[in-house]
């Protein structure tokens, strides 16, 4: 079902696409990759609550050696062993950090394997693919041929051996009859591309090593593997698999309609693509390489933007089941809660480059930025408008704010303007940090204007409500601005505010407009109680 526009709005032409990467199903998630589904979430939240149409895909990758491996390993079938990941790790991941992903897409779908064959049928009829041999370096772990300068030589065990550069593993040498898509034909284009629209690669480090990447030369890429038969079979030889790779970039438009002949699915086609793809910076090469000159034999429309965001590091390296630094998500929710999990992540990282992950600093911001700022804020405001005024809403003065109070209302369109302006550039660290100048903009309000000296003096009643009303507004504001953020904390806050409607539908492009009831209720316990040592620690 196509996302909900925002009540009270009609829908419009805006469309936003974004997708995740599909994540292979070798292993159960770490929190490296609820980092990309979060990040992904909170702006497709951002944008539904805009009014824009918007759709999120996310799903898993379920072919190639990898997986065939692993599954052998496991003493199992590689669709079982995909079934039982997607369904007890993969798709829980998604309720467990409050992912609104409107699809999820899987290799081993039908509607896949169709895209697939459709595709490659089409550009092999329009020449673009060809049989030869190849013989390379080939890391299973990235599922990738790899050139001289992406391997390393391998010390103690692995002496003598080539190391893939990412994975520190031994490559292996393949040599094998294939099918190659030329690609080299697409190195002008590209360039032509990358240079017309400077923000197609984001961030602009990552933008800069794919675009001297391509200056240096594109060689044909080997698109089949006769060695082995888990993948979807090439249509004009079945003894040939596709490449891992050349399949699951198809999931982008294979779960949008594409390969299926109906009006129904060429009307969604058109009404989703392009989209905004957002990957971990180690795999932005494929998509905006590979997957755009894919798409330019194919004669499509390319994507509107590939954003290569860093990696999350654990005692300096990225995080890897592997080197045994990988983080289930599950073991920071239940301590922290999902809320603390999607705010910490996304605020604390500057979006595009490597961040840092410990304990300790999720604690620490989780206490002064959730506990003790947020919370506390709201907390307070609820509180004094049930004492003073019996739980009802003072109104806006009839002759409109006084200077102070009017500087500070103000203050939302500035900061819902900012916040927009930033997650349009997938800054959503900026985008936090914008609204959160409210929080703190209402908390040193409150310390100045001290409506609890006020409520002793009752010729300084209007005063009071004055105050009041303002930080009910002000609060209000906030809590839809950081819904897409904290989708949870706030949704409990709205109703404590007597907030109108789902705070899903509230336009975030102009927070300042929301109504409620008139009356508060107090909240059910704080948004965000402290937590031990003890119980942090025990993490």
């Amino acid at each position: 079902m196509p996302s909900p526009s925002p009540a009270g709005r009609a829908p419009d032409d805006r469309a936003f696409y974004i997708t995740t990467p599909i994540f292979y199903v070798n292993d159960v998630p770490h929190i490296g990759h609820a980092y990309t589904e979060v990040a992904a979430d909170v702006l497709a939240r951002w944008h539904r609550q805009a009014g824009d149409d918007t759709w999120l895909l996310t799903g898993t990758d379920e072919h190639g050696q990898k997986i065939l491996r692993t599954a052998v390993a496991n003493e199992t079938t590689p669709k079982a062993w995909a079934d039982q990941l997607v369904e007890n790790a993969w798709k829980p991941l998604l309720a467990t950090i409050d992912i609104a992903n409107d699809d999820f897409i899987r290799t081993t779908d039908e509607r896949h394997e169709i895209a697939v064959a459709r595709f490659l049928q089409k550009l092999y009829d329009d020449g673009h693919i060809y049989a030869g041999e190849y013989e390379g370096y080939y890391c299973v772990g990235c599922e990738e041929y790899k050139q001289a300068d992406e391997l390393v030589d391998g010390e103690g065990e692995f002496e003598g051996q080539k190391l893939c550069a990412i994975h520190s593993r031994p490559v292996e040498v393949l040599k094998e009859k294939n099918y190659f898509f030329r690609m080299s034909d697409f190195a002008k284009p590209l360039l032509d591309l990358y240079e017309s629209q400077p923000d197609f690669v984001q961030p602009e480090s990552v933008r800069n090593e794919i675009v001297q990447f391509v200056k240096h030369g594109l060689d044909d890429l080997s698109i089949s593997r006769s060695t082995f038969d888990w993948g979807i079979k090439v249509p004009w030889d079945p003894t040939h698999v596709v490449y891992v790779w050349f399949d699951a970039l198809l999931n982008y438009v294979s779960a949008i309609g594409y390969g299926i002949d109906s009006p129904e699915e060429r009307a969604e086609f058109a009404r989703r693509w392009p989209a905004h793809h957002l990957v971990g910076k180690d795999i932005a090469r494929f998509h905006a390489v590979i997957w755009p000159a894919m798409l330019l034999a194919a004669g499509l429309p390319v994507p509107h933007r590939v954003f290569g965001h860093g990696w999350l590091l654990v005692g300096g390296e990225k995080m890897s089941k592997s080197k045994l630094t990988g983080i289930a998500p599950q073991q920071i929710t239940e301590v922290f809660g999902s809320d603390a999990f999607r705010y910490y992540f996304l605020r604390a990282i500057t979006f595009g480059q490597d961040g840092s992950f410990s304990w300790e600093d999720l604690s620490a911001r989780y206490h002064a930025e959730l506990a003790n700022g947020f919370g506390n804020l709201a907390s307070r405001v609820v509180a004094m408008v049930e004492r003073y005024f019996d739980g009802t809403v003072p109104a806006v003065p009839a002759d409109g704010w006084a200077p102070r109070e009017q500087a500070l209302v103000d203050a939302v369109a500035r900061a819902a303007a900012d916040a927009d302006s930033a997650m349009g550039r997938f800054a959503i660290h900026e985008a936090i940090a914008s609204v959160w100048t409210l929080v703190d903009d209402l908390n040193g309000y409150l310390t100045v204007a001290e409506p609890w000296q006020l409520a002793k003096d009752d010729a300084r009643r209007a005063e009071l409500e004055a105050v009041l009303a303002a930080s009910v507004h002000v609060l209000g504001a906030v809590t839809v601005l950081l819904s897409p953020v904290m989708p949870k904390a706030t949704a409990r806050l709205w109703d404590a505010l007597g907030g109108e409607g789902d705070i899903r539908d509230q336009d975030v492009r102009d927070p300042g407009a929301w109504r409620g009831s008139g009356r508060v209720s107090a909240l059910e316990g704080t948004l965000f109680p402290r937590i031990e040592e003890a119980d942090a620690g025990a993490a």
